[in-house]
């Protein structure tokens, strides 16, 4: 199971995007977001962070990694936004 952070998700499409950018990539992972942590929570079947991580990327979110037991890894340095829906 991996945790990533993502910062500038806070709505219905910031959910819709990402499931979609993690199932073109592991069409059978368990994908779980929590809007309010900003976690994107994935266990996946076939792919390793890398290819994950850069999905994400690729659907216009920011992740960063949060490793076991670490909140907001390195999210204070990296740009945030308020989420595709808003500015």
């Amino acid at each position: 199971m991996m945790t990533f952070e993502v910062r500038d998700g806070s709505c219905g499409h910031c959910v819709s995007t990402p499931t979609k950018a993690v199932r073109g990539v592991d069409q059978d992972a368990k994908f779980q977001i929590e809007l309010a942590t900003h976690h994107v929570i994935i266990d996946p079947t076939n792919s390793d962070r890398g290819a994950l991580s850069e999905a994400i990327r690729r659907a216009g979110y920011r992740p960063v990694a949060v490793e076991a037991g670490v909140e907001r890894l390195a999210a204070k340095s990296a740009p945030s936004r308020d989420g595709c829906c808003s500015g």
